[in-house]
């Protein structure tokens, strides 16, 4: 059934205009890069916020780094084949195949998307009308570009979501305490960082 559903999506593709083709090949890598400039303006935004919401605007690029590390584990137990290689008479994917190894479930690119997501979220709310969208695109890209299975990329969504949350969760308080310790430091561009100067 996802095979199908592989074969459909990718098929889609290759009727796509070659602008919508080459927007995909770019979106599904470049996507990761305005997280990280998000991550940057959310820090920015909660350096003189109180130490707690400080404190997650700090952990969502580290939530979102424990995520990906979680996806990489549980690639190596499923060594699930990607469907640019196991899908019979599939269209040729948009990007080159990833090689023998560089399993498929769950979806890395999927998983960052999830994660970044929901730990921009917690500090910053109002995101979340652009960093949804641009979670779901980042997903479906991965298929359009015939790299992952639909269910690869519902999983990564899912995962990333799970982690980010959960270790967001867990570790706001401690990292609320170093909050404060860093904006009482001696140091100068350690009380800068912090939202102190």
């Amino acid at each position: 059934m996802d095979a199908d559903l592989y074969r459909e999506i990718t098929d889609t593709a290759h009727d796509t205009p070659m602008w919508l083709q080459h927007l995909a090949e770019i979106w599904t890598e470049a996507g990761l890069l305005l997280y990280g400039v998000l991550f940057v303006a959310a820090w920015w935004r909660r350096r003189r916020s109180e130490p707690e919401a400080f404190a997650i605007a700090v952990l969502a690029p580290l939530a979102t780094a424990v995520a990906y590390v979680c996806s990489e584990l549980l690639k190596s137990a499923v060594d699930e084949e990607r469907p640019c290689r196991a899908v019979a008479d599939a269209t040729a994917p948009l990007v080159d195949c990833p090689p023998h190894g560089d399993w498929s479930f769950p979806s890395n690119h999927a998983t960052i998307a999830g994660a970044a997501t929901v730990a921009l979220a917690l500090t910053w709310r109002g995101i979340l009308w652009l960093t949804a969208p641009m979670a779901l695109l980042m997903a479906f890209s991965r298929v359009f570009v015939g790299v992952h299975y639909p269910h690869d990329t519902v999983a990564g969504l899912a995962l990333g979501t799970l982690v980010a949350f959960t270790f967001v969760r867990l570790t706001t308080r401690p990292a609320a305490r170093v909050a404060e310790a860093m904006r009482g430091s001696a140091a100068g561009p350690v009380r800068w960082f912090a939202g102190r100067s």
